[in-house]
């Protein structure tokens, strides 16, 4: 366990002790909008926007980044070099998180850049904003752990990004990213130039839209060229943000529009499966809440995916890039619950089980899994779509349009909370949960916190920072404090630093202390969580997943109890390598999440054990908990707390097929060193940006934290370690880019940062959307 962690602990003792079960509180300024969000570490929380007029300034422009230090609620802006509005992102499996694409460089009002692209469709760079062009942008960046004003003034913390040594073989807007076993990413579809929807209207051509549509996938790092994939071409239209899960087998589920598959990622085979049911579209704009249910020993470890909420607009009334054909304010969402296990175990064909509706209709609701193995959803709209547009096409000016941008209305404050193992009928409820008074809609964001919190921030359905709209611009953070939330927390010892698939137990103790009456109850109904928050944006966590590993116990006199806990399946499909949190809840209490990096921190074919044999259990009917039991948890948390099954509940995992990755041993090796030795030399077309210290905001309760950076020994992440972390030169030359016409034609491959001719890289990218 981390030591900083224990501390960590020891501060929020008090603080929990303090908050209300079931309250949302406002805790501070972002000072960006939060559009996009991960938890980095067990500190610190990173946040993007778009790039826009924010009243933050960092190295004479807007800044459209920041840190968020989890212990003061306190934020400082970090420089972003690209504009990174609307991209996708994922972890890497040492750490470290990756984000793809963004729109072309944008000046204020949403307008073009300054410098112009060939064909004069998208701009390169603007001189007020000081935004480049990120529609082929990958930015990396090794989250550090201290003081706020420390991170932001050392580089090696900071956003790396040099688009002439990395960069993405296609544009891409909205596109989605989902990790294979070895921790390759996976890039999907998207736009090529942005819109509301990703069609013209009448759709004469599904695949490319005349070149604004882009249909192919790509991986990160690149194992060849980009490739057709037919379903992006099927759902053409609504297929933005496409979700995708990894499955046990290694083939991929995907759904969007109406539509759903299993993909397989070597052969790019596609096994379509039913239609969603009723007609309700989940991916953006309609943007549905989507989640993969706990996955645990009872369930044998086999993912089943919940789609809440959404639109189920007539397919006409969707319209085309510029505008829906409909107001859209005026249309009630979706209610609508769906489960699918898409890979059933007993070889059955997968098919849609209807669910409890949501308690209310939502577009934008997003779903948060909990260390108590329920799921939260928070924001959203009762009326309405994602998006924004100064018209539509039966209210033709913006002076008509009656909420700003805006093509939602009708905020839903309310959170709610889904019990998997409840019975039918009863596996939704909002009581004694408060209501936010603030309005979360397009560009919304939620995230888990380590003591199991979750940060509710973003909103800002406007092309610009808009302060006075209906809507506005939203810098103001929330916490949710779940019902569990002010109960006496176990605080385990024990956990290791990094989970292996398979291999030797290890042991977390609890003292007796961490819980209250009888010590055999508390064992037998503790789960051990390992849970991947996610990288968030429009409604969605990508990567998002949560896995109850299996254990036994031994109760002991003096009411502590050691838990015997086996690792990671040895299925890497399941749960891919990277970081994720361990919570011990006992009593459906959980401990504060502990930060460990699931697999070998490499992007490589990860190592799979034995099943390691669990001790039988040992109780002791005299063993009783000292903790205080102010348990207000009891309405909420899963009933699947009962301890693992201890000789076998894994073994039909061992059974399963576990798709063979190869490994691009060769690939990575020369695209790595390639990064290394570009990184190292300097452009000598123009001077390089500065990475400089933003401005910050109460760094005084933070002053003492040291900086601290995990290591790694993978060469795979070296630069990452490197000063020199941007090489944008400031010559015109090097601020061409592919062509981008809004009308639909695009100039294909050619790649200009590419300066030493090397495509073996990858790419998502955006565009401006009116």
């Amino acid at each position: 366990m981390y030591s900083s962690l224990s501390l960590l602990a020891l501060g929020l003792a008090s603080s929990v002790a303090a908050q209300q079960p079931g309250t949302i509180a406002t805790k501070g300024d972002s000072l960006v909008s939060a559009m996009m969000m991960f938890l980095a570490n067990e500190e610190k929380v990173y946040i993007l926007d778009k790039a826009e007029g924010n009243s933050q300034q960092i190295n004479g422009h807007p800044a459209w980044g920041s840190i968020w230090d989890i212990a003061s609620n306190k934020a400082n802006v970090l420089e972003v070099y690209s504009n990174t509005f609307c991209s996708s992102g994922m972890h890497l499996p040492n750490g470290s998180f990756t984000t793809f694409g963004g729109n072309g460089a944008v000046s204020p009002g949403g307008n073009l850049g300054s410098v112009l692209n060939p064909g004069g469709g998208s701009a390169s760079y603007d001189a007020t904003y000081q935004d480049y062009d990120g529609t082929r942008a990958i930015r990396i960046i090794n989250p550090c752990t201290g003081s706020n004003s420390d991170i932001v003034s050392n580089p090696a913390c900071g956003w790396w990004e040099n688009a002439n040594v990395l960069q993405m073989q296609k544009s891409r807007w909205y596109s989605s990213a989902e990790p294979l076993a070895n921790g390759t990413i996976t890039l999907i579809g998207g736009f090529v130039n942005g819109g509301y929807i990703n069609r013209n209207y009448p759709n004469t051509d599904p695949a490319t839209e005349g070149g604004a549509a882009e249909p192919t996938v790509e991986f990160f790092p690149s194992t060849g060229p980009a490739k057709q994939m037919q379903f992006m071409v099927d759902t053409s239209g609504l297929n933005s943000y496409a979700h995708a899960f990894m499955m046990p087998s290694g083939n991929m589920f995907i759904q969007a529009n109406v539509s759903a598959m299993l993909w397989n990622p070597d052969t790019f085979a596609e096994n379509r499966l039913p239609d969603m049911p009723n007609g309700v579209i989940r991916v953006y704009p309609a943007s549905g809440g989507v989640a993969m249910l706990p996955l645990t020993p009872a369930n044998n470890y086999n993912p089943t995916i919940l789609f809440c909420g959404g639109s189920d607009m007539p397919e006409y009334d969707w319209g085309n890039y510029s505008w829906p054909f409909v107001d859209t304010w005026a249309v009630p969402a979706s209610k609508d619950c769906q489960r699918i296990t898409p890979e059933p175990l007993d070889g059955s064909s997968p098919t849609w089980v209807q669910d409890d509706d949501l308690l209310e209709s939502r577009t934008m609701g997003q779903l948060i899994s909990l260390p108590d193995g329920t799921i939260l959803v928070v924001n959203g709209g009762l009326n309405g779509t994602a998006g924004y547009a100064e018209r539509t096409l039966t209210t033709p000016t913006y002076a008509q349009m009656p909420y700003g941008m805006s093509l939602a209305a009708g905020p839903v404050g309310r959170p709610s909370i889904y019990n998997p193992n409840a019975a039918k009928g009863s596996r939704w409820s909002s009581q004694g949960l408060s209501t936010s008074s603030i309005p979360r809609l397009y560009h919304s964001s939620a995230m888990l916190l380590p003591d199991g919190s979750v940060m509710i921030a973003g909103s800002n359905p406007n092309v610009d920072v808009n302060l006075t709209t209906i809507y506005p611009t939203t810098y103001q953070v929330e916490y949710f404090y779940p019902p569990y939330y002010s109960s006496n927390r176990p605080v385990p010892t024990g956990i290791p630093q990094t989970l292996t698939y398979g291999g030797n137990h290890f042991d977390i103790t609890i003292p007796a202390s961490s819980y209250s009456g009888s010590g055999n109850t508390a064992a037998q109904n503790t789960m051990i969580m390992v849970i991947r928050p996610g990288w968030t944006t429009h409604a969605m966590n990508m990567g998002q997943r949560s896995l109850q590993l299996n254990n036994t116990y031994t109760v002991n006199k003096d009411g502590s109890i050691v838990y015997h806990v086996a690792q990671m399946p040895p299925n890497a499909n399941i749960f891919q390598p990277g970081p994720a949190f361990v919570f011990v809840t006992v009593n459906g209490i959980p401990s504060n999440g502990t930060y460990v990096i699931v697999g070998s921190g490499n992007i490589e074919t990860q190592t799979m054990n034995p099943v390691d044999t669990l001790p039988a259990n040992v109780l002791d009917s005299s063993a009783n908990g000292s903790g205080s039991s102010n348990n207000s948890s009891s309405n909420h948390t899963g009933s699947n707390g009962a301890p693992s099954l201890s000789h076998g509940a894994i073994g039909g995992i061992v059974a399963t097929a576990i798709a063979v990755l190869a490994i691009f041993g060769t690939i990575l090796g020369f695209f790595f060193v390639r990064r290394r030795r570009v990184v190292t030399q300097r452009h000598t077309s123009g001077t390089l940006l500065p990475h400089e210290t933003g401005p910050s905001v109460g760094d005084d309760a933070e002053a003492s934290k040291s900086l601290r950076q995990r290591d790694t020994d993978s060469a795979s992440f070296a630069p990452l370690q490197r000063s020199d972390m941007t090489q944008w030169g400031q010559s015109r030359d090097n601020l061409v880019l592919p062509s981008l016409y809004p009308g639909g034609t695009s100039s294909g491959e050619f790649d200009p940062y590419d300066l030493q001719g090397d495509h073996n890289a990858s790419t998502v990218g955006l565009t401006r959307f009116r």
